[in-house]
């Protein structure tokens, strides 16, 4: 007897991270800790290996009351102050119109962005080299997705081909949605450079004139950018964006303030038309209602805590772990120089990615973890997450990297 509806995909979800993680951790077990290389998770670790629960964040989290952590949110967009912050701390001063809705982490923000405005059966574009829940995402929708590559065979970010992919949808499906992650790209580290975002917002407005756009700008990792007080700047290429497009920028509280297991974000909307958001938040609203209902009250009332009253304690403490997280994606990214290890063009954030060929990927990832390094397959590469390496585990990675892959590919 089949109980599940014939539409839903029934494959298990291929378990690309949590399982290694259980691999990593049973090797602790059997040859210590201090002899195994673990660059899987996506979350901050310290140099001692515990995971970073920041000081600041969490003293701030002891002065929200029982009450509102207990209690509801103030309606299914969230509490009104907490929009209000999250608009600043995103986008600040924008001379477009712009709404907020509370999301169960920018996980939340993702999805409506992708289910929202398509219909069942079109296709959204995504990266080839990404975050797999976009994929997944997608097919919960119903919806088909096209990939376009990051990079040229010049290892430059790809716009034309973001072109090629855009433009066959144009005319064939009501609205297209584009989804970019940046800055700081999960998996490569990857940043778009001011001129390239100018330059996508342009073809944007010019496919809008015949097929409406969103682009869907994931910026999870944004408040790790190594160059902070300008990690915002390429947003005022959104200025320029027509009638005809709109952005959708999902901002996770989750990895900002290293409070991942909270569930707390927000997508943030902003078009030419105020009656255009206002049709997004309206639609936002009711999928939020009908799957979540209420997002972490006590989260929101923490993140506007930390804006109002802890702010300046919140960035210095964020600005170690960001010199922490520079300090060793420098050594492996100078060290994988020296020794030729092929990367993905790396500019700043949680992970670099080793540019591996699909068909001897695995070969390659088993005989890592042989050799008690423990990191994640991803589309043409392998993974590591810098955010939770050591230093003193950093030092001399990537020769080791090397040498394993030279021998599988001999």
């Amino acid at each position: 007897m089949n109980f599940i509806k014939e539409s839903a995909d029934k494959n298990p979800i291929v378990d690309t991270v949590f399982a290694i993680v259980r691999k990593a951790n049973a090797a602790k077990e059997t040859f210590g800790a201090e002899n195994v290389i673990d660059a899987t998770l996506g979350s901050l670790y310290d140099e001692e290996g515990n995971l970073v629960a920041m000081k600041s964040v969490f003293s701030s989290f002891d002065e929200v009351t029982p009450k509102q952590k207990a209690g509801y949110a103030a309606g299914f967009l969230g509490n009104s102050d907490f929009r209000t912050l999250c608009t600043q701390w995103t986008v600040g001063g924008t001379n477009l119109a712009s709404s907020v809705v509370a999301t169960p982490g920018g996980t939340g923000a993702v999805s409506l962005g992708i289910g929202e405005f398509l219909e069942t059966g079109e296709t959204v574009v995504i990266p080839d080299i990404a975050w797999t829940s976009y994929a997944i995402m997608a097919q919960d929708k119903q919806l088909k997705a096209v990939k376009y590559s990051m990079f040229d065979e010049n290892d430059s970010f790809n716009l034309a081909d973001i072109k090629e992919k855009v433009n066959s949808l144009k005319g064939k499906q009501n609205r297209i949605v584009l989804v970019v992650n940046d800055p700081c790209h999960n998996p490569t580290g990857y940043t778009m450079s001011d001129s390239e975002w100018k330059e996508l917002i342009s073809f944007l407005n010019e496919v809008g004139e015949t097929t409406p756009c969103i682009i869907l700008n994931d910026i999870a990792y944004i408040d790790y950018s190594y160059n902070l007080a300008a990690s915002r700047d390429y947003m005022k290429s959104f200025e320029a964006m027509g009638e005809n497009v709109m952005a959708v920028i999902a901002m996770s509280c989750s990895k900002t303030l290293t409070s991942y297991g909270m569930r707390c974000g927000a997508a943030v909307i902003v078009a030419k038309s105020a009656e255009s958001v206002r049709q997004a938040e309206i639609v936002f609203e009711k999928s939020a209602r009908a799957i979540w209902s209420n997002v972490n009250n006590g989260a929101m009332h923490n993140f506007c805590n930390i804006m109002r009253n802890h702010y300046d304690e919140f960035m210095a403490e964020k600005a170690e772990y960001i010199k922490l997280l520079k300090e060793r994606s420098d050594i492996f990214k100078t060290e994988a120089a020296a020794c030729n290890l092929p990367l993905y063009p790396y500019t700043e954030g949680f992970f670099i990615t080793i540019k591996v060929d699909n068909a001897v990927k695995e070969a390659y990832h088993n005989a890592l973890m042989d050799n008690n390094i423990f990191t994640v397959q991803v589309d043409k590469g392998i993974r590591v997450a810098v955010c939770s390496l050591p230093v003193s585990k950093a030092k001399g990675l990537a020769k080791k990297m090397k040498d394993i892959l030279d021998t599988v590919t001999a």
